[in-house]
């Protein structure tokens, strides 16, 4: 579950504080580990020394480059530093979104405890997290899945001093908690209660942590105690006492508590300290074992191998041709693809309230599926088809619990609804990928099917968390502006937007009802799905809502009266800044052009959009980050391609690589992916003239296929040998050769495939 170590933002006030930037000595390192793998001989290559965890840091990316395993909880030194926290995740819509729990600070107190400047020079990797402050204090983390180890090394000599923070998280949610020092044992446990970051105030979760300060014997407690604080004067300590027992603050404001002490190292001219953490959303009793259980004695280098190993198995299922690729693609592919598993966080074992005691894998972090459907789980889906089971079935656990699918959980809590039921986009992409496997990997299909039928047919009394507002879709066939409803309640918001949502929805109910044989059903939601094509939205739409009909723009182009005004009227978008790379309905915009047989134009947007909005600094994204939908954008655009959600349909473009493989482990297949003709000249905003860029012809394992797009069953599940071919002849190929990717109004999407 937790991704380890966030290096949270909130302990004392402090008035003097500046914000971390990676170190300029970062990027050269990556670039010389690019260099050294392209001249290795043998052996393994590390792809965890390509990624820049520092990448959307800042230019409100909210992305958290603290230490981290896979799908777990991670630090966060990107904002105002306040401390190291247990707790965070990382790209969702606000860096003071969630967590930030239990923030330990390490500081020089020669006149007591006194407020700390800090300046950073920041250093961080896969699984490693490190920050020098500007009282030379360096802070160094590494995660377990819900533990992990702090290393503080102080100058030579000074005593080190720690505040340790029970009552402030990011959002200054605190609504409750108790501290508890052991100085015999040196352990500090901490319990609270905090609010949702991303859904209805009045829900509240608990959390716990446990600190072990002794290093196993090898440091000693000299002081300890207790002392609370605010903003308007309060500043007082308990020397030796041992407990904080605090409740909600009704009249609000900015209350803070917690532990304070000093440590003894073995060596005081080596000056270094370990702390060992670990949390739980269950028990302090639980996060003590968590600790004791996934880090015990283990050294901080031993700890940090493992993590690194962990993700060099992720990361080594995408290997791209590092000698004739841009250090700065390379950069950016692999830190994408890092930050594709950072969420959902893997809270198994550490699930609350009616989940508590569920056999079944439980996910925290579904922030937001409306967010993750469009290019995140298409990613995951290529490689990693465990992991997206796991995931599955915890969005049907939500179902079989609540009897909707799980929107937007955060913090073991409901979170709020943006698009409708985003979760049948999710599972119905699984189940269209991989129904052979379904049952092998835990995933009963009719299951699977019952909960999306369940989101688009039943109607919850409250919408804005759960499920959609079915009845007045149904009776209109569009979510009307100020309908009456005298059976459910939600926010009378988002009307054209829910209406799409929930058509592409209904496609993918459509889509699994097909896989299953349900004939009867393929009709109602096929006719569901098209009908709000021209009911109720269009008309009176968003410029980017406008295009976003992903399963049938075949229509959306016949409505704006056929290819010529789509094509004028989709430049016109473009040029006059409507597009916006960082909201998640664009994301297919760019590539509409195929669908008006113009897939050179598309090339050219999708160069564009990348060199516009993203590149391989902290400031490398559009914006938020939201949970790697844009991290997946940008691998897609990268590589060449881009998925059409709930279908097994990809729309073929023109790689930034002249050669990538990518892994299954599960299926036991490689997919190599060879472009012909490739030029390192055609990797700019604009495409030179001249230069190689478009795609001429491609085939698969030896047999011609459509030049605008292919099939996952005959690609990527199957493996072998894509080859495409690319030409400078830009008007020689902007043209689809009569063969359009599919549509449902034209027939698209009929074949099951197996």
């Amino acid at each position: 579950m937790m991704k380890g170590l966030v290096a949270g933002l909130a302990i004392l006030a402090l008035p003097f504080l500046t914000q971390a930037q990676p170190s300029p000595e970062l990027y050269e390192r990556i670039e010389a580990a690019i260099d050294a793998a392209v001249n290795q001989t043998s052996g393994e290559i590390d792809y965890t020394q390509f990624v820049n965890p520092f990448i959307g840091t800042s230019n409100w990316g909210n992305v958290c480059p603290g230490a981290s395993i896979p799908f777990g909880y991670v630090a966060n030194p990107n904002e105002w530093i306040r401390g190291l926290s247990p707790l965070h995740d990382s790209g969702t819509g606000s860096s003071l979104g969630t967590y930030g729990n239990f923030e330990i600070m390490p500081l020089l107190c020669p006149y007591g405890f006194t407020t700390c400047a800090t300046t950073l020079q920041a250093h961080a990797a896969p699984g490693y997290f490190s920050l020098t402050l500007d009282n030379n204090i360096k802070m160094e983390a590494t995660p377990t899945r819900r533990a992990g180890l702090e290393r503080f090394t102080f100058p030579p000599q000074l005593r080190s001093y720690f505040v340790l923070d029970l009552s402030n998280d990011l959002p200054g949610s605190f609504a409750g908690g108790e501290l508890n020092i052991d100085p015999e044992r040196g352990r500090i446990t901490i319990s609270g209660r905090y609010g949702s970051s991303f859904g209805p105030g009045r829900y509240s979760y608990q959390a716990f942590a446990c600190y072990d300060v002794l290093d196993n014997g090898r440091q000693k407690m000299e002081e300890y105690g207790v002392w609370t604080g605010d903003t308007v004067g309060l500043d007082a300590k308990g020397p030796n006492m041992r407990r904080v027992n605090l409740t909600l603050n009704l009249i609000g404001g900015i209350y803070q508590s917690g532990a304070l002490f000093s440590l003894s190292p073995p060596d005081r001219a080596n000056n270094t300290l370990n702390i060992r953490v670990g949390i739980s959303f269950r028990s302090v009793e639980q996060a003590c074992a968590n600790a004791e259980e996934e880090v015990g004695s283990a050294s901080f280098e031993e700890i940090r191998d493992r993590a690194r190993l962990l993700w060099l198995d992720k990361l080594k299922r995408v290997e791209i041709d590092l000698a004739n690729t841009s250090k700065n693609v390379t950069q950016m592919l692999y830190s994408s693809m890092y930050r594709s598993f950072l969420t959902p966080n893997n809270a198994t074992g550490e699930s609350q309230a009616e989940f508590r005691d569920t056999p079944h894998p439980y996910f925290d972090s579904l922030y937001c599926s409306w967010d993750t459907y469009r290019t995140a789980f298409p990613f995951m889906g290529l490689h990693s088809p465990e992991d997206y089971a796991q995931i599955v079935d915890t969005y049907l656990d939500g179902w079989r619990k609540h009897g909707w699918m799980p929107e937007c959980r955060a913090n073991n809590l409901p979170g709020w609804t943006q698009g409708g039921s985003s979760a049948d986009n999710i599972v119905g992409h699984f189940a269209v990928s991989y129904h052979n496997e379904a049952a092998a990997l835990g995933i009963d299909l009719e299951e699977l099917y019952a909960a999306m039928v369940a989101d688009a047919e039943l109607n919850p009394p409250e919408w804005n968390t759960l499920g959609r507002q079915v009845d007045v879709y149904k009776r209109y066939g569009y979510v009307p502006f100020s309908v009456l409803d005298t059976a459910s309640t939600g926010r009378q918001t988002r009307e054209g937007s829910r209406t799409l949502e929930y058509a592409f929805e209904d496609f993918a109910v459509r889509q699994v009802a097909q896989l299953l044989g349900k004939t009867a059903d393929v009709e109602t939601y096929t006719n569901r799905s098209m009908g709000s094509n021209v009911n109720g939205f269009y008309e009176s739409s968003s410029w980017e809502y406008s295009w976003f009909v992903p399963h049938d723009t075949a229509q959306l182009v016949t409505l704006m009266g056929g290819n010529s005004t789509f094509l004028r009227r989709l430049d016109h978008f473009f040029e006059a800044g409507y597009y916006q790379a960082g909201n998640e309905p664009s994301f297919q915009t760019p590539i509409g052009y195929h669908y008006a047989n113009r897939p050179a134009q598309s090339v050219d947007r999708v160069r564009e959009v990348v060199f516009q909005n993203f590149n391989h600094t902290d400031s490398g994204l559009p914006g938020n980050d939201d949970q790697a939908a844009m991290a997946t954008l940008l691998l897609f655009h990268l590589l060449g391609f881009y998925p059409v959600p709930g279908s097994t349909q990809y729309l073929q473009l023109s790689p930034f690589v002249p050669q990538y493989t990518i892994h299954n482990p599960y299926l036991g297949v490689s997919t190599n992916v060879t472009v012909v003709n490739f030029d390192p000249e055609s990797i700019q905003e604009v495409i030179p003239e001249g230069a190689s860029a478009y795609v001429e012809s491609v085939t698969v394992n030896g047999e011609p296929s459509p030049r605008c797009y292919f099939d996952f069953y005959d690609t990527f599940r199957k493996g072998g040998e894509i080859v495409i071919t690319l030409t400078a002849n830009k008007t020689e190929v902007d043209d689809c050769q009569g063969s359009l990717p599919d549509s449902l109004s034209t027939g698209g999407f009929s074949t099951v495939r197996r």
